[in-house]
């Protein structure tokens, strides 16, 4: 569905392909950038206090990051997915 959906409302228009592009983009850099420094210090506080940085909330951290890891992978596939679409558009011949 959701498949369909951006085919339907975000590929086949090239000028709202090229936003959520943009939009992707942004949203891939800023949490990637993010998530470089904090995971370096949430691996920091756990290695340097150990369990009582995990009773702390660390690991719950921890885990929240690995989800905006994922967020960020996905904003990056929205992106490659849109590139895609607007290479081959403006590649193939009319």
């Amino acid at each position: 569905m959701l498949k369909r959906g951006l085919q339907r409302w975000v590929l086949s228009r090239r000028w709202l392909t090229f936003f959520v592009m943009g939009l992707a983009f942004l949203l891939f850099g800023l949490g990637s950038l993010n998530l470089v420094h904090v995971l370096a210090a949430n691996l920091a506080l756990l290695g340097e206090h150990g369990w009582q940085a995990v009773v702390d909330g660390g690991l719950w951290q921890l885990l929240e990051l690995l989800l905006s890891g994922y967020a960020s992978l996905a904003a990056y596939l929205v992106f490659k997915t849109c590139e895609h679409t607007l290479v081959h558009a403006w590649c193939s011949p009319d």
